[in-house]
């Protein structure tokens, strides 16, 4: 299962690029906004830190078919790498994925709250899909259902469009969505921080090292120590 980081922060994506195993950043209008800065030069400096190999997620702003292809078209040609454009599942977004999967431009169907939305944005030719699973709770759905059940449709009917679930208050919800199948996650920088935060970690590894100090002395506190000799 792919991990995404959901955030356009530089410093919080750097950070997290470099200690976790990321596959890629998305974005959305929202998320930008947030940060206060020129949109492009914003998503170049992205670009600069995960490097063109990684899947950079740009949404589209306008609500037109033809305008959304422009916008696009603008958005894959102008920031280098490994480029998804985002379009909601909308009766225009869809017009647009289709035009967009003719041209090889690939696309992630977002605000998927059904597993019918899905299906027609893969249908469509879109590359992903992005159910909002805690929206779905929050308007009395059922968000891992809906993943689950994207997923056995995908399967039985092979289409290629991956499942990347989005929208998680907590890493529970996100370990649910693992079990599904899924292919991926787009993830918050604090939810990713806390798939290793159990204070239980922290102190068995002071117990180890405490022990090793006690009998081997604070100096012998790494196991380069004998290199370091040889040396």
């Amino acid at each position: 299962m792919r991990l995404f980081i959901d955030s356009s922060n530089v410093s919080q994506i750097k950070s997290l690029n470099e200690y976790f195993p990321i596959d890629g950043v998305t974005t959305n209008p929202s998320i930008i906004v947030k940060e206060q800065k020129p949109f492009l030069p914003l998503l170049k400096e992205i670009r600069n830190v995960i490097g063109e190999d990684k899947l950079l997620f740009v949404q589209t702003l306008s609500t037109r078919a033809e305008d959304i292809i422009e916008e696009a078209r603008y958005i894959h040609d102008t920031l280098r790498g490994n480029l998804v454009v985002k379009i909601p599942v909308t009766k225009e977004g869809i017009k647009a994925i289709k035009t967009l999967s003719q041209e090889n431009i690939h696309t992630l169907a977002t605000t998927v709250y059904t597993p019918m939305n899905a299906y027609v944005a893969a249908k469509a030719g879109a590359n992903y899909v992005a159910p909002y699973v805690n929206r779905i709770d929050n308007l009395t759905g059922d968000g891992i259902r809906v993943v689950y059940e994207i997923m056995a449709i995908f399967q039985k009917f092979n289409f290629s469009c991956e499942v990347l679930a989005a929208s998680f208050k907590n890493v529970q919800q996100i370990k649910e969505v693992s079990l599904t199948g899924a292919h991926g996650v787009t993830v918050s920088p604090d939810l990713i921080e806390a798939f290793l935060s159990n204070p239980p970690i922290k102190e068995n590894v002071e117990q180890f090292r405490n022990e090793w100090i006690q009998l081997y002395g604070e100096e012998n506190a790494t196991l380069l120590e004998g290199k370091r000799k040889d040396d």
